[in-house]
């Protein structure tokens, strides 16, 4: 029985390393051993920036119920607790689409249809 080397697997391993690394500069696009390098350390970074994604959105979305908050003197934390009182089941991205929308009252209303008040 002949021996069997692996060498179409090693090849489609490299050629796919290679490919995730098209558009390196320098030779980390096209030299085997330091696009490996790179394309890990890119991969490091792509599964720490997911998380962070989701942390400076949440970030943004306080920071528009704040803004809208402040126009209605009122604080966030005061707007925040009076929706959790008067049972207004509202999450931050839903609020801050309601706050960002400038046409749009429907926040306001909530506001005044609850007895709350908003200046």
């Amino acid at each position: 029985m002949s021996r069997s080397n692996h060498s179409p697997a090693s090849r489609r391993r490299r050629k796919n390393i290679i490919k995730m690394a098209s558009g390196f500069r320098g030779r980390s696009g096209n030299c085997y051993r330091m696009a490996n390098r790179r394309v890990e350390k890119a991969m490091q970074y792509e599964y720490r920036d997911r998380r962070n994604k989701k942390r400076e959105i949440r970030s943004l979305w306080i920071s528009r119920i704040n803004a809208f908050a402040r126009e209605n003197g009122l604080k966030y934390s005061l707007l925040m607790n009076l929706l959790k009182k008067n049972n207004i089941l509202l999450n931050r991205k839903q609020l801050s689409l309601l706050a960002y929308d400038k046409n749009s009252s429907l926040l306001k209303n909530m506001f005044t249809e609850n007895g709350l008040f908003l200046a």
